[in-house]
């Protein structure tokens, strides 16, 4: 029995490549377009649930959309960076113009998609698409902006599914949600740094390490350790500041009929300290998705506090 071996054509990407292409891993952060309809009490409602779905598939696509893009502007300086250049683009395994065709048609779908959810659901999917451009051709070298702009994909996904979607977003909810990322932002740029500084300690020369942290985001040339340590203790105390005050607030008691929630705000405190033990202890952090998946105590933290969330606003 002939056994037939797969093999890619000549020139034609492996559907392995065109996934890994797309990170399909950081599909895990459009988790926070479902905010509005877990808080909402409209489970029930079938056509609201599938509004968020297709708003869900909008916001995946076009977050693949940006990652594509972001790996052709950048595919010079990533052949030039011990791990980038192992991704699908500066390694070859996908051409740029496979690459353009996929972005393009990753826009449409995405497009589409919150069109078919509203026109206000499509104006926040095409204003996420245009800060993520913007940030690739500068922000992203601006300090403290950059962790801004990420923020704002965040603020964005929460937005349009609620807002999207006819839900009135939570003000409490969405100062949380902003803190959360700054947080997520600001310990990414701190793990980033916390990397370069190990390069530099292993080359065993301080002008190497300067180029080392140029080479491998300029940014980082900006940010000082002891600042980002403060930026961090700031943004996750009030994190949990206004995740607590949202839970005991006399509206979200009336809305969900019950003053149970902050039960809930134990399981925020754990995940921070378990992603700061993460960064500081295990050199973790550049890659939240990743990170989340990978670790079992933060995995377990986030589906208790869904669980626990949703028995009591059942």
């Amino acid at each position: 029995m002939t056994r037939r071996a797969s093999v890619a054509l000549p020139g034609s990407p492996s559907w392995p490549a065109l996934i890994h292409l797309l990170r399909p891993h950081q599909w895990i952060k459009n988790g926070f377009v479902l905010l509005g309809l877990v808080f909402s009490h409209r489970w029930g409602d079938v056509a609201l649930v599938q509004s968020v779905g297709l708003a869900l598939v909008a916001f995946c696509a076009m977050a693949s959309a940006v990652y594509v893009y972001n790996d052709l502007v950048d595919v010079e300086s990533d052949r030039r960076h011990p791990t980038k250049c192992r991704r699908p683009i500066a390694s070859g395994a996908v051409k740029p113009s496979t690459a353009r065709w996929l972005c393009a048609a990753l826009v449409g779908l995405g497009a589409a998609c919150a069109a078919a959810v509203s026109g206000p659901a499509l104006a926040l999917v095409a204003l996420y698409a245009a800060i993520n451009v913007a940030y690739s051709h500068g922000l992203k070298h601006m300090v403290i902006i950059d962790v801004f702009v990420i923020s704002a994909g965040f603020m964005l996904r929460i937005l349009v599914g609620s807002l999207g979607v006819g839900i009135p977003p939570s003000s409490w909810l969405l100062l949380c949600g902003m803190m959360a990322t700054l947080f997520l932002g600001f310990a990414k740029r701190r793990a980033e740094l916390l990397a370069v500084q190990g390069d530099s300690a292993g080359a065993g020369s301080t002008s190497a390490g300067s180029t080392m942290t140029t080479s491998a985001r300029p940014v980082l040339d900006h940010y000082r350790p002891e600042v980002l340590d403060q930026l961090l203790s700031l943004t996750g105390g009030c994190t949990v500041l206004s995740y607590a005050l949202y839970t005991v607030n006399p509206d979200t008691v009336a809305l969900h009929h019950t003053d149970k929630l902050i039960y809930t705000v134990p399981f925020l405190v754990y995940g921070i300290a378990r992603y700061l033990l993460l960064l500081h202890g295990r050199g973790r952090g550049q890659d939240t998705a990743r990170d989340v998946l990978t670790d079992v105590h933060l995995l377990a933290t986030a589906l208790a506090w869904m669980a626990v969330t949703l028995a009591i606003l059942a």
